[in-house]
């Protein structure tokens, strides 16, 4: 819900007002300007778009512009404004609350697809009938897959529902366009088999195999199991603390950085006792490779600096990449008849474990750090073959205990 506070005036240039809002437990605050230009032709009421700005004087500075150009006669309505201008600062100015790699996506998918198809026409303009021929020009021309096209539709959508917010546009085109079915892609776990052989391959490999381990026998996506440090496991409660990722970046954005958890909140774990071992010997092993490798190494100094650093480091210290992860991997998964596996699949095989073993969806969804329970159970709600054949000897010993008491 968005608040408002301090309403104030900046140097004359019009009601500047401090706006407010939550999301996921977050506060986000902004700058909002307000200034008049005509009428709306229907209503008879004046016309009041909306600015936005980061700080009161960023936003008493547009404005001051806005008056300079209506004043001067070359102000440009918002409605009358192309839809590649306007999704420009939609990026800049209403994206602060999205992470890195969402905002990245975002504008990849303008610059790639909404530009080039729509970014001409003024918002005004727009029609839900402009919009659903470039959903299907998206599908037929471009050949994109139904759940590409959906996302591009999807971010369309939240610029425009902007635009709606700050009456630009009456209402969204956006709204009740027909998009693509895309049909559900299976999870496709790693069978029993499958996992006793690739548990005897990745103990052989000391680079990666500690945090695939990992992985497997919790959950964890592989940015939070590279993101692990040191002081976010309890040994004597024998558990896990999950509260950020490591995430890669461009050099010009800061390379490698910490960010929170793709859900924005912390969760704890409690796993197999042999998972926490498994975290006790890969310390012995980090301490093993501090030694080893003298004044190479690149990692923590001290004791009281290893409290903060990662779990799983190389022989220097250094943090571990997540494309060498999914190449061991694959190279370890193809020898065990799953040459597609990929990294995130030993999330999925986890999921469906736990579920084969009794766990319920609620406790499955808070381990996986997925925001709702919904979600897990549309992701795992289906059964594995293993899970058929449980629920048939169930039902076959019922009807033997029947047939005895006849």
């Amino acid at each position: 819900m968005v608040t408002r506070k301090n309403r104030r005036t900046a140097n004359g240039s019009g009601s500047i007002v401090k706006r407010s809002k939550m999301v996921k437990g977050k506060v986000y605050e902004w700058w909002e300007g307000r200034y008049c230009v005509g009428t709306n032709n229907g209503t008879g009421k004046i016309r009041r778009p909306t600015i936005t700005g980061k700080t009161q004087e960023e936003v008493a500075e547009k404005l001051r512009a806005v008056t300079a150009a209506i004043d001067a006669g070359t102000y440009t309505e918002p409605s009358k404004m192309p839809l590649k201008k306007w999704a420009d600062i939609w990026l800049e100015d209403y994206t602060s609350d999205l992470k890195y790699l969402t905002k990245k996506t975002y504008k990849s998918q303008i610059e790639n697809h909404i530009k080039p198809g729509m970014g001409a026409v003024k918002l005004g303009e727009l029609t839900k009938h402009l919009v659903q021929s470039f959903i299907n020009d998206l599908t037929r021309k471009k050949d994109l897959a139904p759940k590409t096209v959906k996302n591009i539709h999807g971010v369309l959508s939240a610029v425009l529902d902007t635009a709606v917010e700050l009456d630009y546009i009456r209402v969204n085109p956006c709204a009740g366009a027909k998009l693509p079915r895309a049909p559900k892609t299976e999870v496709k776990p790693l069978t029993d088999e499958q996992i006793n052989d690739l548990m005897k391959l990745i103990d052989a490999d000391e680079y990666c195999g500690p945090m695939l381990k990992l992985i497997l026998f919790t959950g964890l996506r592989v940015s939070e199991a590279i993101g692990l440090t040191w002081n976010c496991i309890n040994y004597k409660t024998g558990t896990i603390r999950i509260e950020k990722q490591l995430q890669e970046r461009p050099k010009k954005d800061g390379g490698y950085i910490f960010d929170t958890t793709k859900s924005d909140k912390p969760r704890m774990l409690t796993p197999a006792p042999a998972v926490m071992e498994l975290l006790k010997q890969q310390g012995i092993k980090q301490l093993e490779a501090k030694n080893k490798a003298l004044d190479q190494w690149q990692g923590w100094k001290d004791e009281k600096e290893r409290k903060t650093s990662l779990v799983f480091t190389n022989e220097y210290g250094q943090h571990l990449r997540p494309n060498i992860a999914w190449r061991h991997l694959k190279k370890l998964a193809a020898q065990v008849g799953a040459p597609e596996a990929c990294v995130h699949d030993l999330r999925h095989t986890y999921a469906v474990l736990s579920l084969q073993n009794g766990d319920d969806v609620k406790t499955l969804q808070e381990n996986l750090g997925h925001a709702t329970a919904a979600f897990t159970l549309d992701r795992y709600g289906h059964v594995s073959e293993k899970m058929k054949e449980d629920s048939a000897a169930r039902m076959q010993k019922y009807i033997e205990q029947i047939k005895k008491a006849e």
